[in-house]
């Protein structure tokens, strides 16, 4: 059995995509992010960077008892690894689908996270960060749009690189981005969506959280982080 403690974040359904896609039991463990709970000193043992996603397996495959894993592609690969699935096993295509896991991780996602902060979380309009995160949002999109053209997925077969980057994809139009400016990651955006476990994701992901808003004692959360106290 698998703890997940999660958010309805891009991050976060990465991990619950996995879970459906692998068909492994799974227990949702809410951290409203919002309300502060990812500061709780029970979560922090378990993600010290107050971060979710993080998982719990009770069932891991090494001894020692219940594993603890934090980050979203640290979380995706111990899970590929753990049921074989989702990764190839020779090792170029590992090294494929590994190479665009990293990508995601430090491009794609950090990137888009601004995008999102600057252009609708902001207190007040700031013009330069506006259009810098917005062009180097359509720069990323181009990237995966020509690593698509005459590919049906990102490294190969469907794999944790389509899981860690369809959920950044889907509010493009927030991020300022037409789709349809880009055929050939919008093919495969369709391809991803229409999955039985993606919509399993989203579809929880609702349940979770049915009205997302960003209130103002929620902005003070998210964005007013400084120094931890010890």
């Amino acid at each position: 059995m698998i703890d997940l403690y999660y958010w309805t974040t891009p991050n976060g359904h990465k991990i619950t995509i996995f879970l459906e896609e692998a068909k492994l039991p799974y227990t949702i463990k809410p951290v409203n992010i919002g309300k502060g709970e990812q500061f709780h000193p029970e979560f922090l043992e378990i993600s010290p960077n107050n971060r979710i996603p993080a998982i719990v397996d009770h069932d891991p495959q090494v001894p020692g008892g219940p594993l603890s894993v934090f980050e979203s592609g640290a979380i995706l690969h111990y899970l590929a690894e753990k049921t074989g699935q989702l990764i190839p096993s020779d090792p170029r295509g590992r090294s494929e689908v590994m190479q665009w896991l990293f990508w995601q991780m430090s491009g794609l996602g950090p990137m888009l996270g601004q995008n999102h902060h600057f252009s609708r979380y902001a207190p007040e309009p700031i013009p330069y960060a506006i259009e810098r995160y917005r062009k180097e949002t359509e720069r990323l999109y181009s990237i995966l749009d020509h690593r698509l053209r005459q590919r049906e997925f990102i490294a190969g077969p469907y794999s944790i690189a389509d899981i860690a980057s369809y959920p950044w994809i889907v509010p493009h139009a927030q991020q300022g981005i037409k789709l349809d400016e880009f055929p050939d990651l919008k093919r495969w955006f369709d391809t991803v969506g229409v999955r039985p476990a993606v919509k399993r994701a989203y579809e929880l992901a609702a349940r979770i959280n049915a009205a997302p808003t960003v209130t103002d004692t929620a902005r003070s959360v998210l964005f007013g982080q400084g120094r931890r106290a010890a």
